[in-house]
C-alpha cells in the first residue's frame, strides 16, 4: 500500500514538471472512451476521401476528449447495406455518396440527376445554402438519420468499350448503374441500358462482358481500379460530366440520441472548413488522373457546348420525373436547389 502512494506521488509530481503546472483537459488517448462512433463506407483507403474521414475522426475525438471513439471501416461493398445498417443503428455512422444514400432515402436522388449542376461552384452554392441544408437535414431524420457534412466524388461521366460521341452512340449500351433513381432514369432516357451492380462485383461484370461501361469521376474509377476492367483497344471516356455527385456523413439518429447534449454539439457542429478541404483535394485530382487515363490507353473526349447540349436535351425531363417519383419532399428539395442557383 505505501509502494502505491509513494508511486502516485511521483507519477503526479512528474506530471506537473511535464506539464510545466498548467491544467488541461486529459489527452484523447489518455481517457477511456465511452461511446464508438463505427463508420461504414466503401471509400478505399489511401483515397483523398478516406483524408477527409481522419480528419473527421481526428476532430471528434479531440473535441469530446476521447470520449468517443471514431472508428473508421473502409472499403465497404455496398453504399445500400451500410446506409441501412446505420438506419437501423447497428452502425453509428455512413459516409458515402448521396447516391448511395439515396436508395434507402429517396428523396435526395433529385440532387444527382442529370445536368442539375454545370459547374462545382454551382452546387457548392445549392448544398451549402441554408435552406436546402435545412430540407436535408428534415429528410434525413425522418428516415432515422443525422446529417454531419458534405464530402465530393465530383462530376460522373461515361467509361465504355466504344467511343460516345451523341446520346445516340449509347443506344442499347449496358452500362453499370448505381441502385439510384437518379441514374436509372438518366440512363434510360438517353437510351442506354442500366444494369445495377454494387461497388463489389462492378469489377467482373466489366471483365466478363456482363457490361460494357459504368459512369462514375474519373477519381473513383482510378481509386477502385475499375478503369482497368475495359480491354485496352476499349477504353474510352466522354467527359459528359451529367451527374454532380456529393459525398455525405450522417450518423445513426437512434445512436446520436443517446448521447450527452454536449458531444451532439460537438457531433452536428463539425467544421466547415473540413468540408471545403475535402472538395478541394478531390478537384485538384482530376487535371492528373485525365492524364493518367490517358497514359493507360484511354481515348478521352471532351464535347464541345453543342455536343454536350444534344445530351442534356435528352435527360431535359428527368430531374423533374425524378422529382415526381420520389414524392413532395424530393420535389421541394429540387425547387429549392433551383431557386438557390437563381440567387
Amino acid at each position: 500500500m505505501r509502494k502505491s502512494i509513494v508511486c502516485a506521488v511521483a507519477f503526479v509530481a512528474l506530471s506537473f514538471l511535464v506539464a510545466g503546472l498548467v491544467a488541461g483537459p486529459a489527452p484523447a488517448s489518455a481517457v477511456e472512451p465511452e461511446y464508438v462512433l463505427e463508420m461504414g463506407t466503401v471509400v478505399p483507403a489511401g483515397s483523398p476521401w478516406a483524408m477527409q474521414l481522419k480528419r473527421l475522426k481526428e476532430y471528434v475525438e479531440e473535441e469530446t476528449g476521447g470520449r468517443v471513439k471514431v472508428k473508421l471501416r473502409l472499403g465497404g461493398s455496398n453504399e445500400r447495406s451500410l446506409a441501412r445498417r446505420t438506419q437501423m443503428g447497428s452502425k453509428q455512422g455512413f459516409a458515402g455518396s448521396v447516391g448511395g444514400l439515396s436508395s434507402i432515402v429517396r428523396e435526395v436522388n433529385v440532387l444527382e440527376a442529370p445536368y442539375v449542376f454545370d459547374t462545382v461552384q454551382q452546387a457548392d452554392k445549392a448544398l451549402d445554402d441554408p435552406d436546402v441544408l435545412k430540407q436535408v437535414r428534415a429528410i434525413l431524420e425522418k428516415q432515422k438519420l443525422v446529417f454531419a457534412l458534405w464530402g465530393e466524388n465530383g462530376f460522373r461521366s461515361y467509361f465504355s468499350r466504344r467511343p460516345i460521341r451523341i446520346p445516340d452512340d449509347m443506344k442499347g449500351i449496358r452500362y453499370r448503374s448505381q441502385e439510384a433513381v437518379a441514374h436509372v432514369e438518366a440512363y434510360k432516357a438517353i437510351g442506354a441500358s442500366p444494369v445495377t451492380i454494387d461497388v463489389a462485383n462492378t469489377m467482373t461484370s466489366l471483365q466478363t462482358g456482363v457490361v460494357d461501361g459504368f459512369d462514375n469521376t474519373p477519381l473513383f474509377a482510378m481509386a477502385t481500379t475499375w478503369y482497368q476492367g475495359l480491354d485496352d483497344d476499349e477504353r474510352n471516356l466522354i467527359l459528359s460530366k451529367h451527374s454532380y455527385q456529393p459525398g455525405i456523413v450522417v450518423y445513426s439518429k437512434k445512436w446520436f440520441d443517446t448521447l450527452p447534449a454536449d458531444i451532439q454539439k460537438i457531433l452536428l457542429g463539425v467544421p466547415y472548413d473540413l468540408t471545403t478541404w475535402g472538395r478541394e483535394q478531390v478537384r485538384k485530382m482530376e487535371p492528373v488522373l485525365l492524364k493518367n487515363l490517358v497514359r493507360y490507353g484511354y481515348d478521352i473526349h471532351d464535347p464541345s457546348p453543342a455536343e454536350l447540349q444534344k445530351f442534356k436535351d435528352k435527360e431535359k425531363g428527368v430531374p423533374e420525373a425524378v422529382a415526381k417519383q420520389v414524392g413532395p419532399a424530393g420535389q421541394k428539395l429540387l425547387k429549392s436547389v433551383r431557386a438557390a442557383l437563381a440567387k
